[in-house]
């Protein structure tokens, strides 16, 4: 089965998978969103979790503060993405309780 276009410019991936909520290979849709960040846990099963770090205006005292966010993701199985891989991640419909993204392609690690 070839991999879709899903709307967005990302590399398909080189495996295939036949999970229904992939989307690249199954039916989910992808829309809003588009991040980047760094996984820092995968150990359950088809979930990582990402790291995001971004920068915060304090108007008060008109300068910026580091801030960082940890965001729960499908991992789809034809990605796999691993602890310590960069990769970028698409919103989509809730697949959970707290799964509202996917990860779409693996950019570095």
């Amino acid at each position: 089965m070839k991999a879709r276009n899903i709307g967005v410019d990302a590399k398909p991936p080189s495996k295939e998978c036949s999970d229904p909520k992939c989307c690249w290979h199954g039916i989910l849709p992808v829309r809003g969103n588009i991040i980047k960040g760094k996984v820092v846990s995968a150990k359950a099963t088809k979930t990582a979790i990402i790291s995001r770090s971004y920068l915060n205006f304090v108007p008060k005292y008109e300068r910026y503060e580091r801030r960082h966010s940890k965001i729960t993701a499908y991992n789809p199985t034809c990605i796999d993405a691993k602890e310590g891989d960069i990769v970028t991640l698409a919103e989509c419909r809730p697949i959970s309780k707290t799964k509202h993204f996917i990860v779409i392609e693996k950019v570095g690690g």
